[in-house]
């Protein structure tokens, strides 16, 4: 009988001595929420601001940091990765514009001239965004001793890019065009070309 009374002694205290752990991990764990969120909140806070530093060397700031902060974590401080990501998304909008621009093809009522410049601009859009591809090819081996030859021939891709966008745009000069299609293609072909141009000014920082 005593004995019974001493092993549930002991069951309780064991029961109790675990509550005890438990609720005081529990606390830890609790206590120790807000610090790290605020510790991933700081370390977004300073990749943000390490890219803002770097995009107030593009052409156009403001179109630089907008999308390059959401992939804030992915870059972080690293200039490679930074530039890589801005090829990417500069990419992206050059298949947009791409495929924005040949929806026009369905547009009723276009004139010949209207036709031929969206062919055009298709295809100068299109060798483009090659260019720009093969400047994120290029990106694969800027780790190798060559890296100052690589920096050249991304130089290149780029500028080529952004010489055929504005080519596109110069089909409108002196031509007889409609709003709608004059708009579609100047807004986005824009939009593309100050992403590109952003490309450009900023091989600087990858400081070479």
């Amino acid at each position: 009988m005593e004995a019974a009374k001493s092993l549930r002694r002991r069951t309780s205290l064991h029961f109790f001595q675990f509550f005890i752990f438990s609720l005081a991990i529990v606390l830890f764990l609790m206590s120790n929420i807000p610090t790290v969120s605020a510790a991933k909140k700081s370390r977004t806070k300073a990749y943000k601001s390490y890219i803002k530093t770097v995009c107030n060397s593009a052409t156009y700031p403001k179109d630089c940091y907008k999308p390059l902060s959401v992939y804030a974590s992915t870059i972080k401080t690293d200039p490679v990765k930074l530039y890589r990501v801005s090829l990417f998304i500069t990419i992206k909008a050059a298949r947009k514009t791409s495929s924005s621009i040949s929806s026009l093809w369905r547009l009723k009522g276009l004139s010949l001239t209207e036709r031929e410049i969206i062919r055009d601009c298709a295809d100068t859009v299109n060798d483009a965004l090659d260019e720009l591809q093969q400047s994120l090819t290029v990106m694969a081996n800027l780790q190798g001793t060559d890296r100052k030859s690589h920096m050249e021939n991304i130089r290149t891709w780029v500028s080529a890019a952004l010489t055929d966008e504005g080519t596109c745009t110069d089909e409108f000069d002196g031509q007889k065009v409609s709003n709608a299609v004059n708009k579609k293609i100047k807004k986005t072909v824009l939009n593309l070309s100050k992403m590109t141009s952003n490309c450009l000014s900023l091989l600087d920082s990858l400081n070479c």
